[in-house]
């Protein structure tokens, strides 16, 4: 199990403004503008799964480079940034939107359960 010290180790003294991120990010987004919205969401896909595939060998083997885990992360979060931007939202649209849907099952008791709109 990851704990908070474990990503806390990762820590590399710096902060990263997430919007800034997600300027510097486009940079590198390299696809046909037809396949906007498209082609970041089959990346996301795809990475995600890469992440899913080091914490399934993390348990089969009871160790992990963590740094290797947090480099994955790092290419879904580019592929979140790319997708965010490509559907008009920043990073920290998308980060407001999702701490108030979650502050708002909280207070209805519904963080736990299935469906969207809980």
């Amino acid at each position: 199990m990851i704990t908070r010290e474990d990503i806390e180790g990762l820590d590399f003294g710096r902060e990263v403004d997430m919007d800034d991120y997600q300027r510097q990010a486009r940079k590198f987004a390299i696809y046909d503008k037809s396949y906007k919205v498209v082609y970041p969401t089959l990346g996301l896909s795809s990475e995600v799964g890469e992440v899913s595939d080091k914490l399934k060998k993390w348990l089969r083997d009871g160790h992990a480079e963590k740094e290797d885990l947090a480099k994955e992360l790092g290419d879904v979060l580019w592929y979140v940034a790319i997708l965010a931007e490509d559907l008009g939202f920043t990073l920290s649209d998308v980060a407001i939107m999702n701490l108030e849907k979650l502050d708002s099952r909280k207070k209805r008791g519904k963080l736990r359960g299935s469906g969207d709109n809980r």
